[in-house]
């Protein structure tokens, strides 16, 4: 299956690139108007309604191969088992919260013996501690 979505992932990737330098080499529409209104050799406003030529034609066959290759992709990737629970029940565990010293520099840095250190809890007071009062 992996094998296969590879295949399918370059095809797309492929008719992607195909489209873009199709697209890029076509002569736009909107460049025949100017020859309509000064003097030129075009027929109409906007040119023949009905003619498409080789690169419309390949345009419209590569643009119909992409659109294929992604609804598959997307069929492929959506019918792998997914794994129950959510996203979050599936996360690593981090490590309980620890307790912050409320001294600055270690004593081994100092030379000096360290002075007791009083534990700060690293989440906030909660409850009536955290409403301020007047």
């Amino acid at each position: 299956m992996n094998v296969f979505s590879s295949v399918i992932l370059a095809v797309q990737m492929l008719a992607a690139l195909g489209m873009i330098g199709l697209i890029l080499i076509q002569h736009g529409k909107g460049a025949d108007m100017g020859a309509s209104f000064g003097g030129g050799s075009s027929g109409s406003l906007f040119g023949a309604s009905g003619s498409a030529n080789f690169l419309s034609r390949s345009t419209a066959a590569l643009a119909t191969v992409f659109f294929v290759a992604t609804l598959a992709l997307a069929y492929i990737g959506n019918s792998r088992p997914a794994t129950a629970g959510s996203v979050l029940e599936n996360a690593p565990v981090s490590a309980p919260a620890q307790t912050i010293p409320a001294t600055g520099a270690p004593a081994a840095a100092t030379g000096e013996p360290a002075a007791p250190a009083a534990e700060v809890p690293a989440a906030g007071a909660e409850g009536a501690a955290q409403i301020p009062t007047k």
